[in-house]
């Protein structure tokens, strides 16, 4: 059975795409058959076949995944909000969680390890009854948190596991990263603040625009936390 991490954030650009394309690459690197899976993207760009999802591409990059990018990400939208709302805007018909899980069994099949990457958020719906929270118990998806080491995180992240916790969520832990170049008190000290405030064990930082510490992608990639 493949192992299925599903990597999520407390918001948008906190860093999980590159979170997610550091993991799939490392695990590839290890010949590990690595499966990618974007449930749904949201303000993608019109290209001359479509809409372009580019985080599936450059996760299906990254892991160098051979299977059709139809598969690794099924709904497309050109609007840049939560895939529910998406649908609704474009005027398509509320996502189809059964594809979802039906695509996601299909990866995992042909994998050894499938990276998920949400959009958003846990609590970000997926359709108006479903979000991702939800699709990660049904799919039984360890959770991987990517927090902003910036001012305002700490109330997201508290939440967040908070959130996952009441959903019954598997959480392997969270990355803190220093989305930002730029330090600040709250850049500080929020390592120490979120120790205190959550027994949840922080997996590892990343530096700005630095690669993966190997610690943190070999405690992610070994197996079930």
């Amino acid at each position: 059975m493949a192992h299925a991490i599903l990597i999520t954030g407390t918001d948008t650009g906190v860093g999980k795409t590159t979170v997610a394309c550091a993991l799939a690459f490392a695990s590839f690197a290890r010949k590990l058959r690595t499966g990618v899976f974007k449930p749904a993207e949201t303000g993608c760009i019109q290209g001359p076949d479509g809409l372009l999802a580019s985080d599936a591409l450059i996760l299906k990059t990254a892991a160098s995944s051979p299977l059709p990018l139809e598969l690794i990400c099924p709904y497309r939208f050109a609007a840049p909000t939560a895939p529910a709302a998406a649908a609704v805007l474009s005027g398509a018909p509320p996502l189809d969680i059964a594809r979802l899980v039906d695509c996601f069994e299909e990866i995992a099949g042909a994998s050894d390890v499938v990276i998920v990457e949400s959009a958003g958020g846990l609590a970000v719906p997926l359709t108006w009854d479903t979000n991702f929270a939800d699709l990660a118990q049904t799919l039984e998806l360890e959770v991987v948190l990517v927090v902003p080491n910036r001012l305002g995180s700490l109330n997201a992240a508290v939440l967040s596991l908070e959130y996952a916790a009441h959903k019954g969520l598997w959480v392997c832990g969270y990355i803190l990263n220093d989305a930002e170049p730029a330090d600040s008190p709250a850049a500080a000290t929020n390592a120490d603040s979120l120790a205190r405030l959550t027994d949840v064990p922080c997996l590892g930082t990343v530096k700005h625009r630095q690669p993966l510490p190997l610690e943190l992608v070999e405690r992610i990639l070994k197996g079930p936390c």
